[in-house]
């Protein structure tokens, strides 16, 4: 019988560590349900230590989740773990992720603290973690950088203490797969008491190599990965959850292990990620990717058309593609759009927003006649983004763009109630409306991002923008959908200027990284 590898999914801690990625409490909720669908081992829901904001997601989600062990992550500072305690009360399962840096530059230059204070914090960490819960982690920040003599000294001493998952991170994405794997075989064999732990990983994807360090890692004895939803993560990301999953599973052949995971739900979780966050997937990304399963080469369409397997090594409805399927139309009533909403993994506070979220989806089918269960998603996360910190919304926005004559665009807005118009010119119909709100708001943020992505196919599909602002260093990312691209896209530079305006709910401490 084969080993169970855990899952570990971090897109609510680490992912959203992407600049521009946070996510509100009733976002983290969404997207924690669908991994719970997904069949996640352990979900990491945030850092509850870092501000109250996500402390509120971190019960949120411990309250709503029943089937997957939730995490919160802890500094070895008593005041993050009895934070991360607190936090997780609700929780069926919890698990007390705690930290310390054991790298020599980040022990010297950082915490200002000698190898043996350091083993000291940590153990004493683990100790209180257990006050709270019997399933406690433990990670050697920067572990990748360490001594391995050192490692083996504070990985048996916090085993001691109560450790029950032993996370070895390579924090900055320096690792070599080679190398990696050899690092977790030497610790599982040099570590006296390695058999009372489970052995895990969480790789950075600074060199592109952190699936690959992954794998090395689980070739190796490793029996935990820690992994995001489409490789979501501050800097080039994380490991790929849908990769690493894939690969154990496609390969069988290969891996002494398997896990849990119901992977005809990745797709879904994949786009409702991808919805949230406004962070879009290329289309030749593995597994998730528009693109994955896609053959353009005659000889591999003839192949294909011939057996599947001369050039797909897995099936695309064993991750959840599958074609379009329309879930709704205009005639659709209010018990079958909430029934799919649910099914969806979406649940509404109250008949308000039922009602406001109904009257959103007629709108939508006035306009474009198949509605998709990615139009159900794009729907939701737009009243999400109007639900929080509202001050400024569209009223009315009209463009003049014809051959020959400089675009030209008129915008009406609510500002706290108060209507302003205003127009401008610019090189295009979307460059001149988001000038026109400009001079209305006048935010002087610089526009660092702005993409496109279609929702469904077809030329009736909703258009999602993201827009990345960044204002005196701080970024924010706003999204917005419509039929029209133009309206898409003046709706994703209000979200963004809105949570400009707004105070900051979350801090992203670098001191938080593993």
């Amino acid at each position: 019988m084969k080993d169970q590898l855990i899952i570990f999914d971090t897109t609510l801690r680490d992912g959203e560590q992407s600049p521009g990625a946070s996510m509100t409490r009733d976002e983290k909720v969404r997207i924690a349900r669908a991994l719970e669908r997904m069949k996640v081992d352990v979900i990491e829901a945030g850092f509850p230590a870092a501000s109250q904001g996500d402390f509120e997601a971190v019960q949120a989600v411990a309250d709503a989740i029943k089937d997957s062990t939730v995490c919160g992550l802890a500094r070895a500072l008593d005041k993050d773990i009895d934070r991360a305690g607190e936090a997780l009360k609700g929780a069926n399962s919890s698990r007390i992720h705690t930290f310390i840096a054991t790298s020599p530059i980040h022990m010297a230059k950082k915490l200002n603290m000698q190898p043996d204070q350091v083993i000291e914090y940590a153990v004493r960490a683990v100790k209180r973690a257990r006050q709270y819960t019997d399933n406690v982690e433990f990670s050697p920040e920067d572990a990748g950088r360490s001594e391995e003599d050192f490692l083996c000294r504070i990985l048996e001493a916090v085993i001691d203490a109560g450790a029950t998952t032993l996370n070895i991170p390579d924090t900055v994405g320096y690792s070599m797969p080679q190398q990696f794997g050899a690092t977790i075989a030497n610790l599982i064999q040099r570590i006296p008491n390695s058999d009372k732990a489970i052995f895990s990983v969480h790789c950075h994807n600074d060199l592109g190599l952190a699936v690959a360090n992954s794998l090395a890692a689980v070739m190796n004895g490793a029996r935990q990965v820690e992994c995001t939803i489409n490789g979501l993560g501050e800097r080039a990301g994380n490991a790929s959850l849908e990769e690493v999953v894939m690969a154990i599973r496609t390969r069988q052949d290969f891996f002494q292990c398997d896990t849990r995971l119901d992977t005809r739900e990745i797709v879904t979780c994949s786009k409702l990620v991808s919805s949230i966050t406004g962070f879009p997937v290329q289309p030749n990304k593995a597994i998730v990717g528009a693109n994955a399963f896609a053959h353009e080469s005659g000889i591999h369409q003839d192949g294909v058309l011939k057996n599947r397997e001369t050039y797909e090594i897995m099936r695309a409805e064993d991750v959840g593609w599958t074609t379009n399927r329309m879930v709704l139309g205009k005639h659709s009533g209010r018990n079958a759009f909430k029934t799919r909403m649910a099914e969806l993994g979406v649940e509404f506070a109250g008949e308000a927003d039922l009602n406001d979220a109904f009257y959103r989806f007629k709108q939508l089918a006035d306009k474009k006649h198949e509605i998709f269960d990615e139009d159900l998603q794009a729907l939701i996360s737009e009243q999400s983004f109007e639900a929080e910190d509202e001050h400024i919304k569209l009223v009315a926005l009209k463009v003049c763009s014809e051959t020959g004559e400089v675009p030209n665009a008129t915008v009406t807005i609510l500002v706290d109630g108060k209507e302003m118009t205003g127009s401008a010119s610019g090189g295009g119909a979307v460059d001149a409306s988001l000038k026109a709100i400009e001079s209305l708001v006048q935010t002087g943020a610089t526009l660092a991002l702005y993409s496109v992505n279609n929702i469904t196919t077809g030329t009736d599909s909703q258009g999602e923008v993201t827009i990345r602002l960044e204002n005196a260093g701080r970024i924010v990312n706003g999204s917005g959908a419509d039929t029209d691209i133009v309206i898409a896209s003046a709706k994703a530079y209000i979200n963004a200027v809105n949570k400009l305006q707004s105070p900051e709910q979350r801090q992203h401490p670098q001191k938080g990284d593993v």
